[in-house]
């Protein structure tokens, strides 16, 4: 196979690029970050050398992944970006033992912000016959891509991949599929499509591994009354909702008393007391204010038994994090951090951030990385940030797993600002053990069953010789992004 994956070992094992999950415009890369690729292919084609590996081969082992980490630190402190880096030690780069030591999985690990595409879902019966959707992703280039059929291509999303992906070429242990907004009459997928998912992954004695949401968006007729079908038929895990949407455009606050409230109320009713809420990565500048967190403390505070989540916690792509400052009129993750001050909620309560999509971004600007993990970790609470890749849309999350791995506040920021250290504990809370808590999982249930089922044997057979493919689903440009958008009818993934 690794003559069709890479052979020519030009793709680097932490993908810095400009690719979205879809509900934002890519981003083009700045001139530190296409430095910081050459600079770390470079140091890839010489340490292979020096171990005696191909470079294809070295990049897929952890000194690979160390080498890239170490170029890209270089790369961002010539630009002048020292507010956080990658602790790892140089000589990762050449010893292997080392480098699994430093790189390698010693943590539970909970995405609790996962997607799929169906290859064969209800979404393509309206696509034109003659239309590719999803071609520009480089994930379809796979094997199964060139068996007959006009779109043959969609196979390297199907749940075999996923699984590939997720749960082989990563040290993910569990995930929550997620949903993304839409009207009723045209979801991108389906909860029954999300259900076979979870059950394919069942018959591989994995009924641990995958939970899901429930979408509701409730300024939309209808969507209240499903909830009663999805708590019971479909056992979901958590409400997932969208303020910043509407169908007739017009997005609403989870503290409205004709809608929000409601929402809340009756998912405390059915049991299910978790809500998953998007804020930030905002669809546009129409109904903008309902993406920002100001509505957040004020239900958190009303509603002390219920967990709500804040996936991407406010962040807003292309806005430099800085340091929290309460008077500033800052977008991002402040107003997050405003709301619950404002509303007397304090650091561990009953509100969790949310990295999906987040980190993959601030792996980008070590600054702005710095500043948004120290104020979610300072204000939010070291057991209140949760893991979440948004993965698929970024190919394999092991990337986004091993940077947060090793990604490290700088001790300047850390003294001016009281950001914490990250810890060993602080990243095993973060990468799993917090969500334990509002999604009421027992780790270590988990991690026994995980030892002993199908996905785990697997893994480790598949670990003796693993090909990852180092490729993303995500749009990479404006072109690709309209696509996407115009595929599921104006509304973003």
């Amino acid at each position: 196979m690794s003559d069709r994956v890479d052979p020519d070992g030009l793709r680097l094992p932490v993908k810095l690029d400009s690719t979205s999950n879809g509900e934002f415009e890519p981003i083009p890369l700045a001139p530190e970050h296409e430095y910081a690729n050459r600079e770390a292919l470079e140091d890839a084609t010489r340490n292979a050398r020096r171990v005696g590996l191909d470079r294809r081969r070295f990049l897929v082992s952890a000194c690979g992944a160390a080498s890239t980490l170490l170029a890209f630190n270089r790369a961002y402190a010539a630009a002048g970006k020292t507010g956080g880096f990658y602790d790892v030690d140089d000589e990762a780069a050449l010893d292997l033992a080392l480098a699994e030591s430093e790189l390698g999985k010693r943590e539970f690990i909970f995405d609790v912000q996962g997607h799929y595409v169906n290859p064969n879902g209800k979404w393509l019966e309206g696509v034109p016959a003659d239309a590719k959707p999803l071609s520009f992703a480089p994930k379809t280039g796979c094997a199964l891509a060139e068996e007959p059929g006009a779109r043959s291509y969609l196979k390297c999303l199907g749940p075999d991949e996923f699984i590939k992906d997720v749960f082989l070429d990563s040290d993910t242990d569990m995930m929550v599929l997620s949903f993304v907004p839409s009207r009723r009459d045209a979801e991108p997928l389906t909860i029954e499509e999300a259900d076979a998912v979870r059950r394919i992954i069942d018959e591989m004695e994995g009924d641990h591994r995958l939970l899901l949401h429930g979408r509701v968006n409730p300024n939309q007729p209808g969507d209240l009354d499903s909830m009663d079908e999805l708590a019971e038929r479909w056992n979901v895990a958590a409400w997932k909702t969208y303020t910043q949407w509407g169908p007739d455009g017009t997005g609403f606050f989870l503290s409205d008393e004709d809608v929000g409230i409601p929402f809340i109320e009756k998912a405390r009713s059915l049991g299910v007391k978790r809500i998953a809420v998007h804020k930030g990565i905002p669809f546009g500048r129409h109904s903008y204010e309902h993406s920002q967190c100001s509505d957040i403390g004020k239900v958190a505070k009303r509603f002390p038994d219920v967990s709500f989540l804040i996936y991407h916690s406010g962040f807003v792509p292309g806005t430099p994090e800085l340091a929290y400052d309460h008077g500033a009129a800052r977008d991002g993750i402040d107003t997050l951090i405003r709301s619950l001050i404002d509303n007397e909620v304090a650091p561990g309560s009953n509100v969790y951030a949310e990295l999906g999509s987040t980190w993959r971004f601030l792996m980008r600007d070590p600054d702005s990385a710095a500043h948004a993990l120290g104020k979610l970790l300072k204000y939010v609470g070291d057991e209140n940030v949760l893991w979440g890749t948004d993965s698929i849309w970024y190919g394999s999350p092991q990337d986004q797993i091993q940077a947060f791995r090793k990604f490290q506040i700088a001790p300047e920021l850390r003294e001016k600002h009281g950001y914490p250290e990250i810890t060993q504990s602080i990243r095993a809370k973060v990468f799993g053990l917090n969500a334990t808590r509002p999604y009421g999982i027992d780790p270590d249930e988990v991690i026994r069953r995980a030892a002993k089922d199908e996905i785990n044997r697997r893994r480790m057979a598949y670990q003796e010789k693993p090909e990852p493919a180092f490729r993303t689903y995500g749009p990479r440009n404006r072109r690709e992004f309209l696509n996407l958008l115009a595929l599921n009818g104006g509304n973003r993934t």
